[in-house]
């Protein structure tokens, strides 16, 4: 079975000590809901190590917000998937429709996926569609593009050790959420794209939600077929929600 994984991805948000303040509830409130799903943080890279600190030998695990492809470099400002290592990061998230945004390419993103995955680390690999895209029925094809980009460069092999995240850019930070339907049909449809290459490894692979997921609708959402989890956004950021959410996973 399926373990589930719910993470929190703070962006660019947090101090020093909002974020011992934030950590410090729920690693008092998590152990229970730790033992029914992995439960990861993805703060900003200047409190990696604050948080590798705080998190070390717990249930809670550390992830990043994102990688480069590049080993070493004249890349100003970016960090390269190994430095992460250094400070004990499990997954990274990879994808992020706000990085698509601003010009992040699918071969990118692949490419970012193999560096990661040759660090020994899990990417947490990002894909959706916009409302336009959606309106215009082009929902599907624009998911199966982002994920066979990946597919094609990584290999099949690479999705056994790798998180999908679908994450409708028309449910983040809108307040707008994919019904459980909605969001049911189109994990669905990843894991159908994925069997068609290996059948093991879809029914192997997690598939996360992401897309304001909050305390209300993590329930609903959670107990869908296909759906593995969360990769949970500005509910992270409040603690109680955030615990809430974790303590809705039902598998």
């Amino acid at each position: 079975m399926r373990r589930s994984l719910v993470a929190a991805n703070w962006k660019m948000n947090g101090s020093k000590a909002s974020i011992m303040e934030l950590l410090g509830v729920m690693l008092k409130r998590l152990d229970a809901a730790a033992t029914q799903a992995d439960i990861l943080v993805c703060p900003p890279a200047p409190y990696y190590e604050l948080c590798a600190g705080i998190l070390k030998g717990g249930a809670v695990k550390l992830g990043a917000q994102n990688a480069h492809e590049a080993e070493f470099g004249a890349f100003t400002g970016e960090v390269a998937a190994h430095m992460l290592t250094d400070f004990g990061i499990s997954m990274v998230i990879l994808g992020h429709s706000e990085r698509r945004s601003g010009g992040e390419t699918d071969e990118q993103v692949a490419s970012k996926c193999v560096a990661v995955l040759a660090q020994g680390m899990l990417p947490i690999v990002c894909i959706g569609e916009t409302l336009q895209e959606r309106k215009a029925g082009q929902a599907e094809s624009v998911v199966e593009r982002q994920l066979v980009a990946v597919l094609d460069q990584c290999g099949i092999d690479a999705l056994s050790a790798a998180v999908i995240a679908y994450e409708p850019v028309w449910a983040i930070g809108t307040g707008e959420t994919a019904t459980p339907a909605q969001a049911q049909q189109m994990h669905a449809f990843i894991r159908g794209l994925v069997a068609q290459r290996s059948e093991s490894i879809a029914t192997e692979m997690r598939i996360l939600y992401g897309g304001s997921v909050n305390a209300g609708n993590a329930a609903q959402l959670f107990a869908q077929k296909d759906i593995d989890g969360g990769l949970v956004g500005g509910a992270s950021l409040k603690p109680e929600e955030f615990i809430t959410i974790c303590k809705s996973v039902s598998k």
